[in-house]
């Protein structure tokens, strides 16, 4: 667990500060979970590698995970392939894969069951995608829909299912409502999609669908972020931990799709990104905030001008 909680501040500044909120029991696994994913996100950010190379990590990794293979024969050809990587605490992790599974098999049967289901989906469906980037963007909406569902709408159904097996007000507050769990993981990748898309474009590569304008992206974020907020809003406030979590990193969204929203273009994140003054005074702010409907409801309406007035 010492691992876990130092390679996390090494590898996720944001998730290093959001993950700590929730109970110790949750805390536990979605930050194995993270730690899992990262790894996946590690194989796919390999510009030097082949899609056939990434193919093979990816499922000899998910093998690994749902226990049909040894960890080792996936550590030892990973590590091989990315010799040239220049991320160091990334293969760090990767390096320490055993670890990070070893923690795994102490959560719940449930808990183990969702997670595995996760990166089955996240690893899969990246396999199916390694082979579709290209500098023009995704076929269309539909497609685009599909890569942020395995790489982020199936994360909000984690989440959702995690939550649910630790709190009972949550498991019914939550029923029929599916689509809200995904809505909260995919306006989160929609905002690493639109933010990171300059650096994308140097490396050739373009998860944006082709056939939408910017605009038409920062209107479905906008609907998407309108029902991650009432996915938040379901969760009891007694649950004080897991509406922190939820609502630190939808605030976060928030603020920097309005960043983005305010320019026509931009040539590198770092004019959109939030500076560490922002991020550590809305921290501070989702102490209170989360306490209230009515004002976390406020700061959307607030924070979400220059988006409305974009679209």
């Amino acid at each position: 667990m010492a691992y876990q909680k130092a390679i996390l501040g090494s590898v996720s500044r944001t998730f290093a500060l959001t993950i700590p909120l929730l109970p110790p029991m949750i805390e536990k696994v979605v930050g194995n979970t993270y730690l899992l994913c990262r790894i996946v996100d590690t194989i796919e950010d390999a510009a030097d590698l082949s899609p056939e190379t990434k193919q093979n990590l990816s499922q000899l990794f998910l093998d690994a995970v749902l226990g049909k293979v040894s960890v080792e024969s996936f550590v030892e050809p990973c590590l091989k392939a990315l010799n040239h990587y220049g991320n160091q605490d990334e293969l760090d992790l990767i390096a320490h894969t055993p670890t990070v599974l070893r923690i795994l098999h102490t959560c719940s049967q449930d808990d183990q069951a969702a997670v595995s289901r996760c990166i089955s989906i996240m690893s899969e469906g990246m396999s199916y995608f390694h082979g579709k980037q290209t500098q023009a963007g995704l076929k269309d909406l539909g497609e685009f829909e599909k890569y942020c569902y395995v790489v982020a709408g199936v994360v909000g159904e984690l989440l959702t299912t995690i939550f649910s097996n630790h709190s009972a007000a949550f498991a019914k507050n939550i029923k029929g409502h599916d689509e809200l769990a995904l809505a909260f993981g995919q306006a989160l990748q929609m905002t690493n999609i639109l933010k990171d898309s300059p650096e994308d474009h140097a490396r050739g590569v373009s998860w944006k669908p082709a056939d939408i304008s910017q605009k038409g992206l920062l209107k479905i974020s906008y609907q998407k972020l309108q029902d991650s907020l009432s996915y938040i809003l379901l969760i009891p406030k007694e649950e004080l931990g897991m509406r922190r979590f939820c609502f630190l990193a939808f605030g976060l969204a928030v603020m920097t799709l309005s960043q983005i929203a305010k320019r026509e273009e931009f040539s590198n994140q770092d004019e959109v990104k939030l500076s560490r003054k922002t991020v550590m005074a809305f921290y501070t702010f989702t102490q209170f905030a989360v306490k209230s409907d009515a004002l976390m409801q406020i700061f959307f309406n607030t924070f979400s001008t220059a988006l409305r007035k974009a679209i």
